[in-house]
């Protein structure tokens, strides 16, 4: 498969750290010093499926595609707007997308990576699916915890995709017992919870870790990676991870400082603002690895 185009969509509303600050225990210092993050897109008359849609819209829009050609709809998230009907459900529905079926998964901030890796199963030479990562997070923390509402951030981002001979991308899944890690949302737990350190030692040391198999895989050297696309989760992380595999930092892309951590969201946003800005050109070889709440990582090596 190959990546024909990608999109993305943030809501209007941007709320600075000084802003946190007025309502929280904190301050732009602190949230920049262990986070990297300056601001982030919080969504107010936007939904999981407002957002969604104006991506799978700007998707079929920039190929020229009408939607009755697609043969799938993906969208990983972990805040849907419903129980049912998904996302990608809605999405189908509303741009005519009559030939496709449609599913959500959740795999959290490793999401996009997993629902790209069922992209590529399910391609067949010539069609073509959309895949993407959407969320609305604010909905879900607790905005006087600092420990947690400073973090994330709302948006979508993906891609559409067209099934090739080329060869298929390299990839590398690996689910952890490590649950009590995660974050946790639901029943009597009406918002986020999370052990910040240990899902940072969690991060450090399975990442860079799953990156090294799938350039095993590949008969690889990290040397001959152009870009590295992590899941935009703390700047210490991405810095962490550039040092174990002995790589320059800059390889790393980044835009956390402006959206936070916008899990499934944040892999396809960096895509697509690299994309646009022409830092990642067509034949470069791209690493895309997503981690968080399961325990979960997913490491794809892709030629773009």
């Amino acid at each position: 498969m190959h990546i024909v185009t990608s999109a993305m969509t943030v809501p209007e509303n941007v709320v600075t750290n000084d802003q946190l600050a007025e309502i929280m225990p904190t301050s732009d210092e602190w949230i920049r010093t262990r986070t990297g993050i300056r601001e982030r897109h919080i969504a107010t008359a936007e939904s999981n499926y407002s957002l969604g849609l104006s991506v799978s819209q700007q998707l079929l829009a920039s190929a020229n595609l009408d939607a009755t050609q697609l043969d799938f709809i993906i969208v990983a998230t972990m805040s849907p707007d419903y129980a049912t009907p998904g996302e990608a459900n809605r999405i189908q529905a509303a741009i005519g997308a009559s030939s496709a079926f449609a599913f959500n998964i959740n795999v959290a901030c490793s999401g996009f990576v997993y629902a790209m890796h069922l992209a590529d199963k399910l391609l067949q030479n010539g069609h073509y699916g959309i895949v993407i990562g959407s969320e609305v997070l604010s909905r879900l923390v607790d905005w006087q915890d600092r420990s947690t509402a400073v973090l994330f951030g709302d948006g979508s981002g993906g891609v559409l995709l067209k099934g090739d001979e080329a060869a298929a991308p390299v990839v590398d899944l690996l689910s952890l017992r490590d649950t009590d890690l995660s974050l946790k949302a639901g029943g009597e737990d009406k918002y986020f919870a999370m052990n910040g350190r240990a899902v940072y030692q969690f991060a450090i040391r399975e990442v860079p870790n799953s990156i090294q198999r799938v350039l095993t895989q590949a008969e690889m050297v990290p040397d001959q990676i152009d870009w590295v696309l992590l899941h935009q989760a703390n700047a210490r992380i991405i810095e962490s991870v550039a040092k174990k595999l002995q790589l320059p930092p800059e390889r790393f892309l980044q835009n956390i400082a402006d959206f936070g951590n916008t899990s499934a969201a944040s892999i396809p946003m960096l895509l697509h603002q690299a994309i646009q800005a022409h830092t990642i050109q067509r034949g470069q070889q791209l690493v895309l690895s997503g981690f968080g709440g399961g325990l979960s990582v997913g490491t794809m090596l892709l030629r773009y």
